[in-house]
């Protein structure tokens, strides 16, 4: 069977069609019976299960992972088939049910329970559990072995709880409606049935399968936390705020004034060597990435080659991780309130190929703020870079699925994705004022135009003997003669903090900053990594806040939208003011100005012919 028409960009195409058609045959032929499949589309990436129409539907609309050309998870034998091009199966495997899956979770999560106490000096076998997590192992399996309800064969009490409690964060249902539904389903069913009654004792059947978090309480001020050796702590000893809520005599327990929830990362990477499902694509950037100069994934940068120049031991065991660190805030509470936002911080592992990635279900949220942090996320960072500190210089031992092996596991934030205000926060120089480029800090050309902050001098970074370099009228009036800012590495930024005097962290702390600081806010945690400052490349703008920000303001200009364009009366003022660019500059008459329309700008029958275009174009569902 030729698999070709998987590589095929256009879904549209005969050939493509032909194909689904035939792999829906293939899965209805293996699989007889199942009302459900994996989806192998490049969304679902065979981790969700769907109707075998949806999957027909999923793979016209986003296309089939191109390197599943082995349909394994839907039947066929990986021994009767080929790497390039798969033939005809005659004897196949049906795929497991949900009862076998739910034991394959556990085997992944506790992979040597059952491990021989005797072995337990040898290097490369694992250390037997404790007697906890023994505990936790027996009362899963327990559940996984028990039937819903007499005679029941087909859902086990975990296998059940599993799967409702997957269709509830899939269709993002809240607690109080799983509930009422839980509860529906445990009257239609059995009266001895051993369905749990609610959300609450659904979670403590899954504890041992999920992976906890900490609370950590913090100062008021965002001065402080109170954590390790401020631990014992009852008032902050910078601002001197209590760490509790005043409350009544009478209450036993204590409110803190402020939680943050803080995810251990180690056993999150743990877990995605102990997972059959990942041990293998972790090492995908080493022994599977092709090297052709095209940059497909992250590994095939430069800043990711430089690193591992730098650090050959590190890179020498491609099961080490690389972590790339992002943070935003967002108001949970939509408009119920205008002043809220809550700041995640989400580290994710580019070790995984392209596809899986960037992926949702791959990314890890490390901590959790329940609002706007500013320069103070450096506060809430600690027990991350902590923690990172020790998975660079220690590491931690870790159980590889793949080869049944332990191995010291060691990890690195090669670096940061944010949006710009976030930027200024992470990496402690503010993007605001007339030296807010973080690139060429103090050597910015910028000015006030047209009632902002403008910057300028663009050309600084065009080739020597380019000819916009000559052109003044059409720029700032000036021919550009001067070089590109010079680079600052790690190093020299790092030594330049350490020379300046910081004011704590706090809202009760003044914010007026010395000359001497330039833009410089405070001294970013991750230069304590001893890596960071080798880094060739520390920050990053992510892309969707740059794409949108340009393309608004490029239709908003051409189509001259009121709000949006560029080209307003201050800005029409300002060329005037500079004394360049005359066809621009606002028509007076009869003491009268007013602003014409520019030569740019589309006039009133282009728009009409270019919206009508727009609204005609024709997307792939989903795409756009």
């Amino acid at each position: 069977m030729d698999r070709r028409w998987i590589q095929n960009p256009n879904r549209c195409a005969d050939e493509y069609l032909d194909g689904i058609e035939d792999f829906i045959e293939f899965a209805r032929r293996h699989n007889p019976g199942a009302t459900r499949i994996r989806c192998p589309c490049r969304r679902c990436n065979n981790t969700l299960w769907e109707t075998i129409e949806t999957v027909g539907f999923h793979l016209v609309r986003n296309g089939m992972i191109e390197t599943y050309i082995i349909w394994n998870l839907h039947g066929e034998q990986l021994e009767h088939a080929s790497s390039s091009n798969a033939t005809r199966v005659d004897s196949v495997q049906p795929i497991v049910d949900a009862n076998d899956q739910v034991m394959d979770i556990i085997q992944d999560v506790f992979p040597f329970a059952s491990t021989n106490m005797n072995e337990e000096e040898q290097d490369d076998v694992p250390t037997p559990i404790d007697s906890a997590e023994f505990e936790q192992y027996e009362k899963l399996l327990k559940n996984a072995n028990q039937e819903l309800y007499p005679g029941c064969e087909s859902f086990s009490v975990l296998t059940a709880i599993v799967e409702l409690m997957h269709g509830k964060i899939k269709y993002r249902m809240s607690n109080l409606c799983f509930d009422y539904f839980l509860g529906v389903f445990k009257r239609m069913l059995l009266t001895d049935n051993c369905l749990p009654k609610d959300h609450k004792h659904a979670q403590k059947v899954l504890n041992g399968l999920g992976l906890g978090y900490e609370k950590i309480h913090a100062c008021k001020n965002n001065c402080m936390l109170f954590y390790k050796e401020y631990e014992s702590l009852d008032t902050c000893p910078i601002c001197n705020e209590s760490r509790f809520k005043m409350t009544s005599q009478n209450r036993t327990t204590k409110i803190p004034q402020k939680v943050m929830r803080y995810l251990p990362l180690k056993p999150r990477l743990q877990r995605l060597y102990m997972s059959t499902h990942t041990a293998t694509d972790m090492r995908w950037h080493k022994e599977k990435r092709v090297e052709d100069d095209v940059m497909r994934h992250p590994a095939d940068g430069e800043a990711w080659k430089e690193f591992d120049r730098t650090f050959p031991e590190f890179a020498a065991d491609p099961r080490n991780v690389r972590l790339g660190l992002a943070t935003d805030g967002f108001n949970p509470y939509g408009v119920l309130n205008q002043h809220h936002s809550t700041w995640p911080i989400f580290v994710f592992p580019y070790n995984l190929p392209p596809w899986k990635c960037m992926k949702k279900e791959y990314m890890m949220m490390t901590v959790l703020i329940t609002e706007d942090p500013g320069r103070s996320i450096d506060v809430y960072l600690r027990p991350l870079v902590d923690e990172l500190k020790d998975l660079w210089t220690n590491g931690v031992r870790t159980y590889d699925k793949s080869t049944g092996k332990m191995f010291t596991l060691r990890a690195a934030v090669l670096w940061t994705v944010n949006d710009f205000p976030a930027y200024a926060m992470v990496s402690g120089w503010s993007t605001k004022g007339y030296m807010a480029c973080p690139v060429c800090k103090e050597d910015v050309t910028s000015g006030w135009h047209a009632g902002k902050v403008c910057y300028l001098g663009h050309r600084r970074w065009l080739p020597w003997d380019h000819a916009w370099r000559d052109k003044d009228k059409e720029f700032d009036g000036n021919t550009e003669r001067r070089l590109r800012p010079r680079e600052w590495s790690g190093d020299e930024i790092l030594d330049q903090l350490n020379r300046l005097d910081f004011a704590p962290f706090g809202k009760t702390v003044s914010r007026i900053r010395p000359s001497t600081h330039m833009n410089w806010t405070h001294k970013p945690m991750f230069f304590e990594l001893p890596y960071w400052s080798k880094l060739k490349l520390r920050h990053n703008l992510d892309v969707m806040h740059v794409e949108k920000n340009v393309f608004d303001t490029l239709v908003g200009t051409i189509l001259d939208i009121e709000g949006k364009t560029k080209d307003t009366i201050k800005a029409r003022l300002d060329l005037e003011r500079m004394g360049i660019r005359r066809g621009l500059w606002m028509n007076r008459d009869n003491d009268k100005a007013r602003r014409d329309l520019a030569f740019f700008c589309m006039k009133p029958n282009d728009k009409k012919e270019f919206l009508k275009f727009v609204s005609s174009v024709k997307f792939p569902d989903g795409y756009a």
